[in-house]
């Protein structure tokens, strides 16, 4: 029976683990988007979204707690300054998994994992691109509609 069993061991042993937690949260942080097995991904995504929720609170202590896990200070500056302020509004679900199919080699189910505060930016803009060639056509098709009107009275 499964019972009381807290976490993913992911097949290694705990010092292996905890570099595999590290290394992929970082780069998660670094590049806001990262590719991985499904496994791993529900793994790392719990220690992001942890981090983020302490990093929401910028101190001393939380900084030095975060430390222990991310080596890079420059991503470490990162995530309070730019990726924890994003979610100030949040309470909680900052990561989104993507599934992308199966791997070819071993038929290991393959995600994306990112931040979700990037993918809302990325589609305001989207958003802000479609209405603006949205509004050109309008008032295209409306400058249109008035010279044919002008025409008609013309005649």
């Amino acid at each position: 029976m499964k019972h009381k069993i807290g976490y993913n061991r992911l097949g290694r042993k705990a010092s292996h683990r905890k570099a595999l937690h590290r290394n992929m949260v970082t780069s998660l942080f670094r590049y806001e988007r990262i590719r991985t097995t499904k496994a791993k991904a529900g793994e790392v995504r719990r220690t992001a979204e942890k981090m983020i929720t302490r990093a929401k609170t910028d101190s001393v202590h939380n900084r030095r707690m975060i430390a222990r896990s991310i080596g890079d200070k420059a991503v470490l500056a990162k995530l309070f300054t730019e990726i924890a302020p994003r979610n100030r509004n949040r309470n909680g679900g900052y990561t989104r998994v993507l599934k992308l199919g199966n791997r070819l080699n071993d038929a290991s189910e393959m995600v994306i994992l990112e931040l979700v505060a990037l993918a809302e930016n990325e589609d305001s803009g989207a958003q802000k691109k479609k209405s603006k060639k949205a509004g050109a056509t309008e008032t295209k098709g409306s400058a249109e509609g008035e010279q044919e009107e002008q025409s008609d009275v013309a005649e």
